[in-house]
């Protein structure tokens, strides 16, 4: 019985710490990009290019998770910028394969001519 509760004991200190190891390896390369568009540019060309982002999750392999909003800043501290996109990549090695692809030049081209200012960040998370 005493090593019974031992082993219970052990199991219930170690098992989570593993858990949360292998969640934490599992969590991706972020590439996080803001962008301010073009005055002018309409809602129908905003969300053309949205879409166009959103559908690159299915055309490129290595992308994990997408998720994108526009600005609700209540500090108005966004420099402008008025949406926000987060791409989650398997690894750092699938964004740099994903920046050269076709549907990510694609992409490019449809957005460059609208696109006012860009900020990108990109990190491994902690």
């Amino acid at each position: 019985m005493k090593y019974a509760l031992s082993l219970i004991l052990f199991i219930g200190l170690f098992i989570p710490m593993a858990v949360q190891a292998d969640h934490h390896e599992s969590k991706g390369f972020r590439h996080i990009v803001f962008f301010k568009f073009k005055d002018g540019t309409t809602d129908a060309q905003t969300k053309e290019i949205v879409d166009a982002f959103v559908a690159l999750k299915g055309k490129i392999d290595g992308i994990t998770d997408f998720e994108w909003g526009p600005s609700e800043s209540i500090e108005e501290l966004n420099d402008e910028f008025t949406h926000c996109f987060v791409a989650t990549f398997k690894d750092k090695a699938a964004l740099e394969a994903y920046l050269p692809h076709p549907a990510h030049q694609e992409f490019v081209s449809l957005l460059k001519p609208k696109l006012d200012k860009v900020f990108v960040f990109d990190y491994n998370p902690k």
